[in-house]
C-alpha cells in the first residue's frame, strides 16, 4: 500500500470501529438477551433466599439456581457431586449482590419509563419543569436527557452485575472453583459500594 494513503486507510479503520460501536449501543436496548438478563437481576434475590430454606432440608437448591442460570443467562454447567452446602453458601454470599443488582437495575429502568412518560405524571403545569414552560419542550428534556441516556445505558450496567452474578454461579455451583475468592470479593464489594452510593437517593425518595 501507498504511505500516503495509510492515514486514509486508518482513519476508515476508525470510523468502520465507531460505526460498528454505535450500531451495538443503539441496538442494546431491543436485544432478547438483554430483557433475559435483566428477568435474571430481578428473580436471582427472591430465587435465592426461597433457596437458603431449600438447601438447609436438602433440597434441590444447587439445581434451582443453575436452571435460572441456564435459562436466562444461558450458562451451562457441569454440576458437581454434591450441592446442598455450596448452594446454601452460593445462596447467602450472592443476595448482597442480587439485592443490589435488582434495586439498581430496577431504579434505572424506572428512570426511562417516567422520563419518557413524562406528561403522563405531568400535573399539566410544564412551566416550572426542566424544558418549560411548554409541555412539548419539557418532554423533550425529559426524555432526552433522563429517557434515552438511561435507556441505553441501563443495559450495560445489568450486563455488568449478571456478568458477575454468571462467575459467583460457575465458582459455587459448576465444577470449576478457579477464582472462586477473587469473585466473591469483588462482588461484595461492589453490592457494598452501590449500597453507599444508594443511600442518598433512598433519602430523597
Amino acid at each position: 500500500m501507498d504511505l500516503t494513503q495509510q492515514p486514509l486507510a486508518d482513519r476508515g479503520a476508525r470510523r468502520n470501529r465507531s460505526a460498528h460501536l454505535a450500531r451495538v449501543i443503539l441496538r442494546e436496548p431491543f436485544r432478547a438477551g438483554t430483557w433475559r438478563r435483566t428477568a435474571y437481576v430481578l428473580l436471582a434475590l427472591p430465587v435465592g433466599l426461597l433457596c437458603v430454606p431449600l438447601a438447609l432440608v436438602g433440597g434441590p437448591a444447587g439445581r434451582i439456581q443453575r436452571g435460572l442460570a441456564r435459562r436466562l443467562l444461558h450458562l451451562h454447567l457441569g454440576e458437581p457431586p454434591r450441592t446442598g452446602p455450596v448452594a446454601l453458601a452460593h445462596a447467602v454470599i450472592s443476595s448482597p449482590l442480587n439485592l443490589m443488582a435488582a434495586v439498581t437495575s430496577g431504579y434505572f429502568w424506572t428512570i426511562v419509563v417516567i422520563n419518557f412518560g413524562f406528561p403522563l405524571r405531568s400535573d399539566g403545569e410544564p412551566s416550572h419543569s426542566w424544558g418549560g414552560p411548554t409541555m412539548a419542550g419539557a418532554w423533550a428534556v425529559h426524555a432526552g436527557a433522563g429517557g434515552a441516556t438511561f435507556l441505553f445505558l441501563t443495559p450495560w450496567v445489568v450486563k455488568g452485575f449478571t456478568a458477575l452474578q454468571a462467575r459467583l454461579v460457575t465458582g459455587f455451583l459448576g465444577t470449576d472453583r478457579t477464582g472462586l475468592l477473587r469473585n466473591t470479593g469483588i462482588a461484595l464489594g461492589v453490592a457494598a459500594v452501590c449500597a453507599v452510593l444508594s443511600a442518598p437517593i433512598i433519602h430523597q425518595l
